[in-house]
């Protein structure tokens, strides 16, 4: 699976670590999803699940509201060539937002009608802490979704 965020924070470019800001409740996701072996090591990650990780547009904000259309427009077809190379068995993306501005203004979280790469898309909430209509149970409800094979 290639899970795919919106863009970088600071904390996260600063790291190297995708959604390393400490308020972020993917990693807490993942590992109660059982999608993780190790906490914001994104090389276990890979090794030992085979998830590999992107994001949409890749300047770094404080912000995921600061991009704009373009910017995930533009970041669609890069994830189009990225997911042709390494041919994932799904994409899980982490944010609504990227995916309204891009590809389709009302989609909601589940399964997507469209598919990037000729891969299978699963649309999940931002797990930033900004989120609040989104709780870690429902974000890893969510990751469990995204890695299990559709039926």
């Amino acid at each position: 699976m290639l899970i795919c965020g919106l863009n970088p924070s600071p904390a996260s470019a600063d790291s190297g670590i995708p959604f390393a800001r400490p308020g972020n409740r993917f990693w807490p996701a993942m590992l109660a999803a059982g999608l993780a072996d190790a906490d914001r090591n994104t090389d276990v990650l890979l090794k030992n699940q085979g998830i590999g990780m992107t994001d949409i547009v890749k300047r770094t904000t404080r912000r995921a509201d600061e991009l704009d259309r373009a910017e995930f427009a533009h970041g669609i077809n890069r994830l189009e060539r990225l997911t042709r190379w390494l041919q994932p068995t799904s994409i899980c993306f982490v944010g609504l937002a990227g995916w309204r501005a891009a590809v389709d203004r009302r989609a909601t979280s589940g399964w997507q009608a469209r598919s990037i790469g000729d891969r299978p898309v699963y649309l999940m909430p931002s797990t930033s802490g900004l989120n609040a209509n989104s709780q870690l149970p429902d974000l890893t409800d969510h990751l469990r979704a995204a890695s299990a094979p559709i039926t």
